[in-house]
């Protein structure tokens, strides 16, 4: 599928690392490094402006590297860049250790996957139909 892209970062567009790799790491695009504390949050610019076709979306993932190493994740993972979005693609990256992290301009920072989806049309019930799970939820299906 081709993608139009916008790249006004100074850095190579995203693309997948293995032949089998469903995510691109994206780069952040930054002037200084951001200095995440313990616990913050920044919104860091990419550089990329995206037109999805309709009937897709780009999810913006954390990248496990550095949420195993640093503890550092997408806050609102997965975000939803959609096909009707045309402005900057950003990643909110929070720090959830205990120390400080440095981000610095072209350091891969998160990985987009795009994946078509669907909309749905609600069809109003009063009653849905039996399953054997039910409306057990939250762990009820064991460990």
């Amino acid at each position: 599928m081709k993608v139009k892209v916008v790249n006004k970062s100074r850095h190579q567009l995203p693309q997948y690392e293995t032949p089998l790799s469903a995510g691109m790491d994206v780069r952040a695009n930054l002037d200084e490094p951001v200095v995440l504390k313990p616990l913050a949050r920044a919104l860091i610019p990419t550089g990329l402006f995206v037109e999805l076709p309709a009937g897709y979306e780009m999810q913006v993932r954390p990248r496990s590297g550095l949420a195993a190493k640093y503890g550092l994740t997408v806050l609102n993972a997965p975000g939803t860049v959609d096909a009707d979005y045309r402005g900057e693609v950003k990643v909110i990256l929070a720090n959830l250790s205990n120390e400080e992290f440095v981000v610095n301009d072209g350091e891969r920072i998160a990985q987009l996957v795009v994946a078509r989806h669907e909309q749905v049309e609600w069809e109003a019930a009063e009653v849905l139909s039996d399953t054997s799970r039910g409306a057990g939820g939250f762990g009820s299906t064991g460990k």
